[in-house]
């Protein structure tokens, strides 16, 4: 496994309620362009589903949206370019996501949104953006995030979408 890709800016924010998930995608929308990479880390039920349904919605997806859990990667055709979201939960190893040819998907110029990267992390790159959600203390709705800029355009989209939530401290 490589190290973990260099932090070149980074943002703690609480998400109250569900109603704030979706104003962070709303606002990641407005400033995500592809290609692009990011990737979004949390246990079961801290809501990395829960923002790429808000994240599809606020870019004018209508229909329905599935969870890839069982497929891996669901496409969409958006107006201004192609999002595709995996579900690695089920790996057991980065020969998987090699073994499976996603590595064409990344290459494509598309937004690329990856759910449980930490199961093929040797083979994936350095993603533009890195949230990782977990349970805030003391509530059953609100959600910490960490928001890892690695990139450029990643700490462009962080200064866009950090007004979404309450800061925290470190």
């Amino acid at each position: 496994m490589r190290a973990p890709p260099p932090v070149l800016a980074h943002r703690r924010l609480l998400l109250n309620d569900e109603a704030a998930t979706a104003a962070l995608a709303q606002r990641l929308a407005a400033a995500l362009s592809a290609p692009a990479l990011v990737f979004l880390s949390g246990d079961l039920g801290t809501g990395k589903t829960t923002l790429v349904r808000a994240l599809l919605r606020s870019l004018g997806f209508e229909d329905r949206v599935k969870s890839p859990t069982f497929t891996l990667v669901e496409p969409y055709n958006l107006s201004s370019f192609d999002l595709y979201h995996f579900d690695l939960y089920r790996f057991s190893s980065d020969e998987e996501w090699r073994d499976a040819g996603f590595d064409d998907y990344l290459r494509s110029g598309a937004v690329c949104v990856v759910e449980w990267p930490e199961r093929a992390a040797g083979a994936l790159p350095v993603p533009d953006l890195w949230l990782r959600l977990q349970f805030a203390a003391g509530s059953d709705d609100a959600r910490a995030v960490d928001v890892d800029a690695c990139t450029d355009a990643g700490c462009r989209w962080l200064t866009s979408v950090a007004d979404a939530g309450s800061d925290m401290p470190p």
